[in-house]
C-alpha cells in the first residue's frame, strides 16, 4: 500500500446512528481529491456495534479503554499513519465530504488548521444559543486575549494538523480540554496555525450528546486560566501586593486623613490583608507554573531554570523562618508593652500597629517557607519516563 498521506480521525462512543454516514462522506471525499487517505476511528468502548459499521466500511478501528474525548483522540493521533491528520467528531454535524480548505492549507505548510462554523455557517438548531451567544465567544475571547491566538472559532471540532506538530504539543489531558490544549499550545510553539470556513449541521443523533455545556464550558475556562498562571495569579497577585504595601505602610505610623475620612488602625488590617493574599497569589503562580513545566503542560522558561539551578529550597526556607522570627519579637515586643501596664488598658492604636506587623510577618514568613519547601521539591531533578 502506498504510504498514507492523510488520516480522518474520528472519535466514537456509541455512534452507530451517524458513524456510517461519516465514513462515506470521508470516503467518498478521499476518492475524488486522489490523496492516500484512512478513516480511522478511535473506539471508547462502544457497545452498539459501532466498531463493525466502521470496519464493514474499510476504515480502520483502535480501541482506547481510557474513557474520555481526548483520551480518544490522543491515542488516535498516536495510532494514525498519515503525514496530516483531520479529525471531527463522528456525529454527522461536521461535513467530511468538504476538506479541501483543510488540506489546501496544510500543503501549505500550516501546521494547525482551525475550522470556523461562524464564517462557514451554523444550521438552524445545530448549536445551543448559550454556546453560540456566550459560551463559544467568550471561551474564544479568552483564548485570544491570554494566549493571541488567531482562531476566532477556538472551540471547532473539526481540524488539521500535522502529525509532526502533534507529537511536538505533548498533549497531557484526556477530557474535553483536549481541543484547548492543542490550541494553546500550538501558541506557546509559535506553529504556523491558519483558520478555513466550515459548516456546522444538526447532528444526527437521537439520542442526547456527551457534550455537557455549562459543566464542559466551565472545564475550559478554567483549563485556559490554569494554562496562564502569570494572568491567573501573578500580575493580580503582584497588582494586590503592591497597592496594599503601599496602604500598609501609609497607615503603619498613625491615622491617614482626606478631607473628613479618617482612615485607621481598621483600614490598617485590610490592607495587611491584601498584602497577605497578594504574596500567597504570587507564590501560587510560581508554583503553578513548575508544575505545569514538570508535567509537560506548560513550556519551561529561563526564569524557571535559573530557580531549579539555585538553591531555593534553602534561601527561601531561611527567609521565611528569619520573617517568622520578625513577627515573634514584634508579638513579644507587644507582650512587653502590656505587662509594663500591669497588663491593664493599652493605648490600642499603637498596640494593635505593633499586633499587626508581628501576625504579617509571621503570615509572609509561613507562606515563604512552604512555598520554598514546595518549589524546592519542584526543583528535584527527576528521570524522563517519556
Amino acid at each position: 500500500m502506498a504510504n498514507i498521506q492523510l488520516t480522518i480521525l474520528m472519535p466514537c462512543l456509541d455512534e452507530a446512528e451517524t458513524l456510517a454516514l461519516c465514513i462515506n462522506k470521508a470516503n467518498a471525499w478521499s476518492a475524488a481529491s486522489g490523496i492516500t487517505t484512512e478513516v480511522l476511528i478511535a473506539d471508547n468502548g462502544s457497545t452498539d456495534g459501532s466498531q463493525e459499521i466502521a470496519e464493514s466500511l474499510g476504515a480502520r478501528v483502535v480501541a482506547v479503554e481510557q474513557k474520555g474525548y481526548g483520551s480518544a483522540l490522543f491515542h488516535g493521533c498516536m495510532a494514525a499513519k498519515g503525514e496530516w491528520v483531520i479529525m471531527g467528531d463522528s456525529d454527522d454535524s461536521y461535513d467530511f465530504s468538504k476538506l479541501d480548505s483543510f488540506v489546501m492549507k496544510l500543503q501549505e505548510g500550516f501546521d494547525l488548521v482551525m475550522g470556523n462554523r461562524f464564517l462557514g455557517g451554523i444550521a438552524p438548531g445545530a448549536m445551543p444559543w448559550k454556546n453560540r451567544f456566550i459560551g463559544n465567544p467568550v471561551l474564544t475571547w479568552v483564548g485570544r486575549t491570554l494566549f493571541k491566538c488567531p482562531a476566532k472559532d477556538f472551540h471547532c471540532g473539526l481540524r488539521g494538523f500535522r502529525k509532526d506538530a502533534f507529537l511536538k504539543m505533548d498533549l497531557r489531558t484526556t477530557g474535553m480540554e483536549f481541543a484547548s490544549e492543542m490550541v494553546i499550545k500550538a501558541n506557546l510553539f509559535d506553529m504556523r496555525i491558519a483558520e478555513v470556513a466550515t459548516t456546522l449541521s444538526v447532528d444526527g443523533r437521537t439520542r442526547a450528546p456527551h457534550l455537557k455545556p455549562w459543566r464542559d464550558g466551565w472545564r475550559h475556562l478554567r483549563f485556559m486560566l490554569l494554562f496562564s498562571p502569570r494572568w491567573l495569579f501573578l500580575i493580580p497577585g503582584a497588582i494586590l501586593f503592591m497597592l496594599s504595601l503601599v496602604s500598609y505602610a501609609a497607615l503603619l505610623s498613625g491615622p491617614v486623613t482626606f478631607g473628613s475620612v479618617a482612615f485607621d488602625v481598621h483600614t490598617l488590617f485590610f490592607a495587611e490583608t491584601g498584602l497577605v493574599l497578594g504574596f500567597l497569589a504570587v507564590a501560587l503562580g510560581f508554583i503553578i507554573r513548575m508544575v505545569g513545566i514538570r508535567e509537560g503542560l506548560l513550556q519551561d522558561h529561563s526564569l524557571f531554570e535559573k530557580m531549579r539551578a539555585s538553591p531555593i529550597l534553602e534561601i527561601g526556607s531561611v527567609t521565611g523562618v528569619f520573617m517568622m522570627l520578625g513577627g515573634l519579637f514584634f508579638g513579644v515586643d507587644a507582650l512587653m508593652s502590656w505587662s509594663e501596664v500591669e497588663f491593664g488598658t493599652l493605648d490600642a492604636g499603637v498596640l494593635l500597629r505593633t499586633i499587626s506587623v508581628s501576625t504579617m510577618l509571621i503570615m509572609l514568613g509561613g507562606v515563604t517557607l512552604m512555598a520554598s519547601l514546595i518549589m524546592g521539591f519542584l526543583a528535584l531533578p527527576t528521570r524522563d519516563q517519556r
